[in-house]
């Protein structure tokens, strides 16, 4: 494995420099590509850690829609004969409530995506 990294120290070398340079020269030591497995597994092992947050969330949410569901209409059988002693909401903001959840998991979703990139 070899890196190609060439930053001002590398440019600039005075004869002590170079004297150690020589010093500590030597030859690579064949690993049979044993570094560059580690490094691929290691990526590998980083996008696993990554992805498996997100992919879990998913499958949960996936999982917890229909009892969710389940549970809505049990509580608007409930409180159904609440709803008329209750103060009704108003109509503006009920119409604007899918507009506005779905808004929501958007922005959570962007922010989600952010923090997968930023990492």
């Amino acid at each position: 494995m070899t890196l190609k990294i060439i930053n001002m120290a590398e440019k600039l070398q005075d004869g002590e420099d170079r004297l150690l340079e020589s010093m500590f020269q030597s030859d690579e030591i064949a690993d049979d590509g044993f570094s560059d497995r580690t490094v691929r597994r290691i990526n590998r092992q980083v996008w696993v850690r990554r992805l498996a947050l997100p992919v879990a969330m998913v499958v949960g949410a996936a999982i917890a829609v229909r009892p969710a569901l389940e549970l809505l209409s049990i509580g608007t059988k409930v409180l159904a004969p609440l709803a008329d002693k209750a103060v009704v909401p108003n109509t503006v903001f009920a119409a604007q409530l899918p507009v506005l959840l779905i808004g929501g998991l958007a922005i959570a979703l962007v922010m989600a995506t952010f923090r997968l990139f930023e990492e």
